[in-house]
């Protein structure tokens, strides 16, 4: 009986991670509804990376539906960072909502237009339910997974948002905050794990 029972768990957990893990593309809504999580850093010592020295400013994990990559070679940036994201999450996931956008990234910028005098959702929501990131991969893990990720899917991660500087005095922050926009409002994220749920 309790093997019965044990099993019948077992059959019922597994059928609800594989309903909540499926899309569904006739189904509207968000297919990342929750913002990422920051919390404060639990290392405070810098990493000595090629020249560059990276200071944790914050723990950081997400997940988000990719809008868009875009990949860099020619930029100082790209010597840590080869790929930015655009990044959504809340409605800023719904498929409904971002057939209405008009979405690209160029020069560590992400840019979104739509056809119409009104935004499908408020402008602000926009700003605070997507980003375009900066990845720095932590090691050749990291670089793998961050290298398969297409636009379209939805990925797990985690890692930390830095500052970069170099001793010539160069610097590139993180933002820390998701309710800003324009120049320097893009996160830094030195990427430790990420997977695509779908």
């Amino acid at each position: 009986m309790r093997l019965l029972l044990t099993a019948a768990i077992a059959v019922t957990l597994g059928l609800l991670w594989w309903t909540s893990e499926q899309p569904s593309a006739a189904m509207p809504g968000a297919r990342a509804p929750l913002a990422p999580i920051q919390l404060a850093s639990d290392r405070d010592d810098p990493i000595e990376r090629d020249g560059f020295v990276l200071q944790p400013l914050a723990r950081f994990e997400a997940t988000a539906k990719v809008l868009g990559r875009e990949d860099y070679w020619m930029d100082k940036e790209s010597e840590l960072s080869p790929t930015d994201l655009a990044l959504g999450w809340g409605r800023m996931s719904d498929p409904q909502v971002i057939e209405q956008l008009d979405i690209d990234q160029r020069g560590r910028w992400y840019h979104y237009r739509w056809v119409g005098s009104q935004p499908p959702i408020p402008l602000g929501e926009i700003v605070r339910s997507s980003a375009n990131m900066h990845f720095i991969p932590a090691d050749e893990s990291a670089a793998a997974a961050l290298d398969a990720v297409r636009e379209g899917q939805v990925v797990r991660f985690s890692g930390y948002l830095v500052e970069v500087r170099k001793l010539d005095g160069w610097r590139w922050r993180s933002s820390l905050t998701r309710e800003d926009s324009g120049g320097g409002a893009c996160e830094i994220v030195l990427l430790e794990r990420l997977e695509v749920s779908y």
